[in-house]
């Protein structure tokens, strides 16, 4: 009866597994559920243009379309429209008079936005005049021209009365950037509005901090990165309600989780990732990227690069990751495999081989040596007996050298403190402000 219950267990398993290959790597629906129109549509262009399976391009290209449709980014409606191409059907053709009538409509508003902020500027009036470069930067974002919305969001900074008028223009700029992939302005920009006090919106420091995990990212500093996204971040985000754009919760569920990986040791990730209530609860956006935190952290490394491998379809169609999945995983593998070296004196390198997936040993030897030849692992191998040994420290000469410090640093502060004596017995010393006296 057993047998039979493991065997059925096994075809379930066998099912399930057939049932996830199959699935498409990108949730479609997800990504227009939990994004805004302005980060919905460049990442479902980005999937349309990267994927090769035509199924999930005409998915992509359809949801794009359904969005545009909503919006006033007739540029956009249109290109979309002919990268369908007719493969959706009548009713995912160009539909000219919509496209004419929305024309015809946001010029009447350019019209009566310029009128009113020329108005504003006659009058003199400082909060007139920035939300006139608001609206009009608002204007040009809906209708896709990035370089004009940053103009004109740049433009308000000079009628910044307040505090948090200096954050919504920083918040505007950084959007826009991201959107046009400025990533050099978005870290000016977050710069700025993180030096400005009185910041005490939780949900706008949490914009800020994804805002520059993303910028580190893209300049390849993974491990400011994770920390961006797992110590700074102080609420939990539940987009697109939150009202954050740059990125979603899956983002930071992702973008966190593996950079995390990549650039945190051992007790770190414990400390930053699994006992951080809000980065752990953040993850629960992305379950695959926070059982490969586990199996990291608990040495299970044949389940993590499985993991790791069932992800690389999904993270090569991230709009923000896709250049980054080869150096974050090597990254992690050099990590895993210092963890893995740490506790012993010595390590059978075919058991090693074995634990990490890989069927030729002299592959993991050859592995193993450029790390120790990086000067990550020190240790030997023998070659003969395919097995790793730590190189031992000498114990005599390091207790000399830690009691020669503790000596010198002795000296020292018995030096300060009988110099402070001399200079108060002959009464070499200032009176403060307050009447206190002091060497």
């Amino acid at each position: 009866y057993s047998s039979l219950e493991i065997s059925a267990r096994d075809r379930s398993d066998v099912r399930a597994r057939v049932m996830m290959e199959d699935l498409h790597p990108v949730d479609v629906e997800a990504i227009t559920a939990g994004y805004g129109p302005h980060a919905a549509v460049p990442r479902l262009m980005f999937i349309a243009d990267r994927s090769d399976d035509e199924a999930l391009e005409l998915d992509a290209l359809r949801a794009a379309h359904d969005i545009l449709k909503q919006g006033d980014d007739t540029r956009a409606y249109a290109a979309v429209v002919e990268r369908i191409a007719g493969r959706l059907g009548p009713s995912h053709e160009l539909d000219k008079e919509w496209l004419d009538e929305t024309d015809r409509r946001a010029a009447k508003k350019q019209e009566v936005l310029d009128a009113e902020l020329n108005g504003y500027k006659t009058n003199m009036i400082k909060e007139s005049i920035r939300m006139g470069h608001n609206d009009l930067g608002d204007f040009y974002h809906a209708r896709g021209d990035l370089n004009a919305a940053f103009k004109c969001y740049v433009r308000t900074r000079d009628y910044c009365t307040t505090p948090r008028h200096v954050v919504n223009m920083c918040l505007n700029v950084i959007r826009v950037s991201v959107e046009s992939e400025n990533f050099a302005n978005v870290q000016n920009y977050v710069a700025k509005a993180t030096a400005v006090p009185e910041i005490d919106d939780p949900l706008v420091r949490a914009e800020l901090a994804c805002a520059a995990g993303l910028a580190a990212v893209e300049q390849r500093k993974y491990e400011l990165a994770a920390e961006k996204f797992t110590k700074e971040l102080k609420v939990t985000l539940e987009t697109p309600a939150t009202g954050i754009e740059v990125a979603g919760a899956a983002d930071v569920a992702t973008y966190g989780g593996l950079c995390a990986l990549a650039a945190f040791d051992r007790l770190n990730l414990k400390a930053n990732v699994l006992e951080n209530p809000t980065f752990r609860t953040a993850m629960e956006a992305n379950t695959e990227v926070r059982a490969c935190v586990e199996d990291f952290y608990n040495s299970r490394y044949a389940s993590l690069f499985d993991r790791l491998e069932r992800l690389r379809p999904q993270l090569a169609l991230d709009l923000h990751l896709h250049d980054h999945v080869d150096a974050l995983y090597e990254s992690i593998r050099e990590k895993a495999l210092v963890q893995y070296c740490l506790p012993f004196s010595a390590v059978d390198l075919r058991r090693m081989a074995a634990a990490f997936r890989v069927d030729d040993v002299v592959a993991m030897e050859r592995e193993v040596g450029a790390l120790i030849a990086d000067e990550q692992i020190p240790a030997r191998i023998d070659s003969r007996r395919k097995t790793l040994h730590k190189r031992r420290a000498d114990s005599r000469a390091t207790t000399y050298a830690d009691a020669l410090e503790a000596g010198r640093l002795f000296t020292k502060v018995i030096h300060a403190q009988l110099l402070r004596t001399s200079l108060i017995r002959n009464e070499c010393t200032v009176k403060g402000a307050s009447g206190g006296v002091g060497p």
